[in-house]
């Protein structure tokens, strides 16, 4: 027995289960919501998160479990946890909102809105305590509860102005896309501008923390193709050569994570995403048509092979994420000390330790997480011709790695099915089918889009967004 409950016990979404026996009433956001806030007629907080968000289970440890935070929350808010993967649609306002306030977003998102529901005050984690400039989560509370007491007016007056402010935006992004064709002229420009903005030592784009960001990779190869421009095409091979070797990619399991913390993708945040190891396979299936690389071909067979280990659900889709936290601690299932190798591995460790990576003193936190360095590395460079690469020239010890590894315990896994991301799955398929000419990805391609069909069409003719028993949800584009 639990000793809380509130009504996200009545949800499918396992992000908001994870929420059902804090002591704050938590409501889904639904109809019957939205009049009972109307009714009370005190602030609105709305707070986002996802299943496998690191800073999303650390503020929930601190603050939504904690008896005195959750009376004062019950008291004088009406409190609404969202999915953000189940209601992207919502998510994408509240976030607009927030960066317009601060100039920053990100996940977990704590939104204030009026009973009328437009937002006044926002912001991402906040801890327990104050630190430095930044107010504890209780003082935050504190705050807006008074001056909703004191000055109700003037944060209504803030609230229209805010919602106004975004209105404006959103009709000048439908003017936009109204304007001329693009031509040449504007695409070298789009060409230069990324130029200008890659990491020419390290691959990607700007500084830590770092996203693949797999639409620029994704146009530069299609703009260095079109264009004959092989500054284009080499920047996204040395973007993929550093994700594929770096710590970002998991070296013994395959599968990449959503981001790394530092510039060189060393560290990652350890949460794997679907979309994000769709894309991955679109880039590299290109990349290997456009390239040659047999490691590019390598990749895109461990990354599905990751997915259909451990993200399909036998006969229907696959899976929307893998946490970044095990016992709750962030990438306790990843890492690796030395003597753990030393140990598994014996008389081969000692080369495998050089080439990966792996120290005495660790490379995080005191552990070790494995990324090939190519500079430090026996073999030093990828070598076509003989396809000397780390995961096949490393095989039977990765699978002996891997053995051992799957005796720990594993992080938690967000069983919603979403219609977006495992359609985007079965574009990679088809690219990767084209690539590598492998029929069995194209069957899945098939079998994966007929049962997506099958499970998510409404008898009226509408999609479904998410399925987790069955499906919930209008889709959105």
């Amino acid at each position: 027995m639990h000793q809380f409950s509130n009504h996200l016990q009545f949800e499918s979404s396992p992000y908001l289960l994870q929420h059902a026996h804090n002591p704050v009433e938590w409501h889904a956001w639904n109809a019957d919501t939205l009049l009972l806030a109307k009714n009370r007629n005190l602030p609105v907080l709305v707070s986002i998160g996802y299943a496998a968000c690191h800073w999303c289970h650390v503020m929930e440890r601190e603050s939504f479990e904690d008896v005195v935070v959750a009376k004062f929350m019950n008291d004088h808010f009406t409190n609404i946890k969202i999915d953000r993967e189940e209601r992207p649609d919502i998510d994408h306002v509240l976030m607009e909102a927030v960066q317009a306030m601060s100039g920053q977003g990100g996940w977990p998102l704590n939104v204030f809105l009026t009973p009328d529901l437009k937002p006044f005050y926002g912001g991402t984690y906040f801890p327990p305590v104050r630190m430095h400039a930044r107010p504890s989560w209780l003082e935050v509370l504190q705050s807006i509860h008074q001056a909703w007491q004191t000055n109700n007016e003037n944060i209504h007056v803030q609230a229209d102005k805010l919602f106004k402010h975004m209105e404006d935006i959103s009709d000048k992004w439908l003017d936009a896309g109204n304007g001329d064709a693009v031509d040449n002229d504007s695409f070298h420009a789009i060409n230069e501008q990324l130029l200008s903005k890659a990491d020419h030592k390290f691959g990607g784009f700007g500084r830590a923390p770092k996203f693949p960001q797999w639409f620029c990779l994704q146009y530069m190869l299609a703009a260095g193709y079109f264009y004959n421009n092989s500054k284009l095409i080499n920047h996204v091979k040395l973007s993929l050569d550093n994700l594929i070797t770096g710590g970002i990619y998991d070296q013994v399991g395959g599968g990449i994570s959503r981001y790394s913390t530092d510039e060189q993708w060393l560290v990652p945040h350890f949460e794997k995403m679907l979309y994000d190891n769709a894309f991955l396979i679109s880039t590299l299936s290109e990349a290997y048509q456009l390239t040659g690389e047999k490691r590019y071909a390598d990749y895109i067979r461990y990354t599905i092979r990751f997915l259909q280990r451990e993200m399909l659900v036998k006969e229907e889709g696959y899976y929307a994420a893998l946490d970044a936290d095990s016992e709750g601690v962030e990438g306790k299932f990843y890492v690796w000390s030395y003597s753990d190798i030393k140990e598994i591995l014996s008389t081969d460790a000692e080369a495998f330790c050089a080439d990966f990576g792996i120290t005495e003193e660790g490379n995080w936190e005191g552990t070790n997480i494995l990324h090939y360095n190519l500079k430090k590395s026996s073999t030093k460079e990828f070598d076509n011709a003989t396809h000397d690469e780390p995961m096949l020239r490393w095989k039977s010890q990765i699978e002996l790695l891997l053995t051992e590894r799957g005796k720990r315990i594993r992080p938690a896994t967000d069983i919603k099915q979403l219609l977006g991301w495992n359609a985007l799955l079965v574009s990679s398929y088809c690219k990767a089918y084209g690539a590598l000419q492998d029929a069995a990805y194209n069957d899945e391609a098939i079998r994966l889009y007929d049962w997506l069909v099958k499970t998510f069409k409404h008898p009226n003719g509408a999609y479904l967004h998410t399925y987790a028993d069955k499906a919930t949800i209008d889709a959105f584009l």
